[in-house]
């Protein structure tokens, strides 16, 4: 489980690079990276509830990530349209995303201790204001999501390779 969650962090991190080098690429393809982050991100949150007999909001919004990038994946309609809605959708799934990993932080608070859930709750608190910022200006979101989007693919890159450290097989 550890090598899973450590490979995935990996490719996340290359996957943030690779947006943040190419802003303006990514932008016009940013509905394939929301798709493969989404069902990315939700697999691998299944795997973790299952391994760890955790069913509670977490397990709920990964099977929801998933769906919705499957969804994604197969109706994507219109470009136009699927990107604009991939605006609001990432903004709101980024502010979900903070949201669920300051909950994940005071879980490993209260159950290993340590310093690590104090870089999960500065990373959760920074999803959740360029979610909110991203929210409340799409047009600029548009103009700068690829760098958003790597950024955040970084941050949630650390987030597993972290929690692949935390979680013992």
């Amino acid at each position: 489980m550890t090598v899973l969650f450590v490979i995935f962090g990996i490719l996340m991190i290359a996957c943030g690079f690779s947006c943040i080098f190419t802003p303006l690429y990514s932008f016009l393809q940013a509905e394939y990276f929301i798709v493969i982050l989404m069902v990315a991100f939700g697999i691998v949150g299944i795997i973790k509830s299952i391994a760890a007999k955790r069913f509670g909001v977490t397990f709920v919004f990964d099977i929801l990530s998933l769906i919705l990038g499957i969804v994604m994946l197969v109706f994507p309609g219109t470009l136009l349209f699927a990107e604009s809605v991939a605006l609001i959708m990432t903004a709101v799934w980024i502010i979900m995303m903070g949201i669920v990993t300051i909950t994940e932080s005071v879980t490993v608070t209260k159950s290993l201790g340590g310093g690590i859930w104090v870089l999960q709750l500065i990373f959760g608190i920074l999803a959740i204001l360029l979610g909110a910022y991203s929210f409340f200006n799409p047009l600029l979101l548009a103009i700068s999501f690829g760098i958003m989007v790597g950024i955040f693919f970084i941050e949630t890159g650390f987030t597993l390779m972290f929690s692949g450290f935390v979680v013992r097989d």
